[in-house]
């Protein structure tokens, strides 16, 4: 295996990926306490990252799932789930918590995928083409290496999310940040892809 082609997969990686450390840490924060949820996470991570290489490889071949004008509406999925997210802390506002939502809540591994796959549009343009003069061997060996650093991401994410006082500013902050950034996520692809007109 060529290290070289290692380190520019893995250096792809982090650069095209490092807005993940964010997310994924509100992520955790959110489901601290609830069983299960770190492990949601972690599958809905890789769900989300395994159809932006699905879609970047197919792509690369020669394939479209996605006609190029509808990239921008994959904003519609952070922004849904924001919303959705800023519902739930406004109707939870006084601290109120059901003893099923601690041993259930947190994240979905569902949710987490779609935001992780909205997030990547980006990434997909970027890859299409590497993947595209790599080859079928190099095109392997940057899959592979992008799902070993998801794995990384996921335990940095993790890590953030638990460091003390961080987890303190999560745990105070996190149900109003992770709305706000899944929000502003979604705008953001919106309004860079020129959906909706803008």
């Amino acid at each position: 295996m060529d290290l070289g082609i290692v380190g520019q997969a893995a250096g792809l990686f982090a650069v095209t990926n490092i807005d993940d450390i964010l997310i994924l840490s509100l992520f955790f924060a959110q489901g601290a306490g609830h069983q299960g949820s770190a492990r949601r996470i972690v599958i809905g991570q890789y769900l989300g990252f395994a159809a932006i290489l699905a879609v970047a490889i197919a792509a690369a071949f020669g394939a479209t799932f996605l006609p190029e004008p509808a990239i921008p509406y994959l904003g519609l999925l952070p922004l849904a789930l924001g919303l959705k997210a800023a519902w739930q802390a406004w109707k939870h506002r006084d601290g109120e918590d059901d003893d099923k939502e601690t041993a259930e809540g947190g994240p979905k591994a569902l949710e987490v995928a779609a935001v992780t796959f909205a997030n990547g549009g980006d990434n997909i343009g970027v890859y299409v083409p590497v993947f595209a003069t790599a080859g079928v061997g190099g095109m392997s060996v940057y899959a592979v290496v992008f799902l070993a650093l998801v794995a990384v991401w996921c335990f940095a994410g993790r890590y953030f999310a638990t460091r003390p006082v961080i987890a303190n500013a999560l745990s105070r902050w996190g149900h109003f940040l992770l709305p706000l950034v899944l929000i502003a996520i979604g705008l953001l692809i919106l309004i860079e892809g020129g959906g909706f007109g803008l």
